[in-house]
């Protein structure tokens, strides 16, 4: 057991016997460091892990206390236990009608894909678009059309950097959000009737980019902590032809899961050992609630068989549609794929996005959003506790705005579904993230609104729809 495990241990056991009473502030950084001579890195993954686990609770200028959901009788949802067969999927028409479903603008969004554009800079983004604009000259329409901007690229590659992994802006293509990077990485990996590993569950824009190109899925056992089952996809890796991974190894869409360092190490050894690339969707990456970014799948990358696909649209600006995949030696494939469909992304949102990233304001608003994530997710799993039936279980991600809940399987979600909305509700129900509509009893929900009474009673209302 590392240190920090120890120390979060340790502090839970205070909890449980009542030394540290619900409510009572816990010892600050610098007041454990002292007391236990561990360095603050430490202590504050242990703040973390705790926080996770639902110990604790960290509020604004005040420190962290102990917080009421460690009596929480809800445990964690059980290990996905998908079919080892593959299949041709058949998602897209229920995956609309939910989607269809959540776009009225009087229903509760706690079904909804995206955080609350109230959380996002888009005030100061207009400004860098409209300086963008007017700086606008004829020959930036021409130049780095399919791979995109330079000055963008470089900015990325540094991020990268930041966070472990060395990535030359060359690698870099520039995208229309983050599925076009997922898609044109699939189009230029696979050809149809084409074998694709996926998780289980996986996020519905997997399984629809699956159908479309007509590829088969095999999905993989899928933790709703740790993510993907490492020993079940070296099993499939061996008895099945898979051309290509798909997963989310940092707060994984629905589940929240997050592989650790040593499991993404052993993921990308295991499938370079098999010559199997990986795409990796890493949307999330920058919504983490400790004080240390997860590593990438990619920083462990030796051979360039890493896929790394991102986006600014869950971080910093929804709408401006500005993604990038980090393609390692598919790079010119993935450009080629770019021209091939959009030819570029938007110049002048590009521009903007990369004057932004340069005056250091990214960072500054990433700090207090990911405050707000974690106290808004510890709002609503104290609302679950209040008004869901007892038998139920639920994540808790250490990063990301979504919450997977394991129902007793007598329970239909998708009748959970249509109950909830006809009340002005919305949830995103199991079934939309299966390739074979499995998890019927199970929803996503979203905590990535301001939390406020009107959400406290959307969740009184699911539990009655229960």
């Amino acid at each position: 057991m590392k240190l920090y495990e120890q120390l979060a241990d340790n502090i839970a056991e205070r909890v449980r016997d009542g030394s540290l009473a619900t409510g009572q502030r816990v010892p600050s950084v610098r007041q454990l460091c002292a007391d236990r001579g561990v360095s603050p890195a430490s202590v504050m993954r242990a703040y973390e892990l705790l926080e996770s686990r639902g110990f604790i609770e960290a509020r604004p200028r005040s420190g962290y206390y102990v917080s009421p959901l460690w009596r929480s009788r809800a445990g964690a949802p059980r290990v996905s236990r998908p079919s080892l067969r593959s299949t041709h999927l058949d998602v897209s028409e229920l995956v609309f009608e939910v989607i269809e479903a959540m776009r009225a603008p009087d229903v509760v969004p706690l079904g909804s894909a995206f955080l609350s554009p109230t959380l996002f800079p888009l005030a100061s983004l207009g400004k860098h678009l409209g300086a963008a604009g007017r700086a606008l000259e004829a020959r930036d329409f021409a130049q780095d059309l399919a791979p995109g901007s330079l000055d963008l690229r470089r900015q990325i590659a540094q991020r990268y950097l930041r966070a472990g992994a060395q990535v030359s802006p060359e690698e870099i293509v520039i995208t229309s959000g983050a599925m076009e990077a997922l898609n044109i990485s699939m189009q230029a990996l696979t050809r149809p009737g084409d074998l694709v590993a996926i998780e289980s569950p996986a996020f519905y824009g997997c399984l629809q980019t699956i159908e479309a190109l007509g590829l088969r899925a095999i999905e993989v056992p899928t933790h709703a902590r740790d993510g993907v089952d490492l020993g079940a996809l070296a099993s499939l890796l061996d008895k099945h032809p898979i051309r290509v991974c798909w997963f989310m190894t940092t707060f994984q869409n629905p589940l929240g899961a997050l592989m650790s360092d040593d499991a993404r190490k052993e993921l990308v050894r295991l499938l370079a050992r098999h010559e199997v690339p990986l795409i990796e969707d890493n949307v999330y990456a920058e919504l983490y609630f400790g004080d240390r970014r997860p590593r990438s799948s990619k920083s462990f990358d030796r051979s360039g068989g890493v896929l790394d696909c991102g986006s600014f649209s869950k971080s910093l600006a929804p709408g401006y549609r500005v993604g990038w995949v980090a393609a390692g030696r598919y790079a010119q494939a993935v450009a080629r794929r770019k021209f091939m469909s959009t030819i570029t992304t938007s110049i002048p949102t590009q521009m903007a996005i990369a004057a932004y990233l340069r005056q250091g304001a990214f960072d500054r608003h990433l700090k207090a959003l990911r405050r707000l994530l974690a106290r808004q997710q510890a709002a609503a799993l104290a609302a679950l506790e209040r008004h869901l039936p007892r038998g139920y279980n639920v994540t808790r991600p250490a990063g990301g705005y979504f919450l997977w809940i394991e129902l007793p399987e007598s329970v239909d979600a998708i009748a959970v579904f249509r109950r909830a909305l006809a009340g002005g509700v919305s949830i995103a129900p199991g079934p939309i993230f299966s390739a074979r509509r499995q998890f019927r009893n199970c929803l996503r929900l979203n905590c990535g609104y301001p939390w406020t009474a009107g959400f406290d009673r959307a969740v009184q209302k699911i539990g009655a729809s229960i």
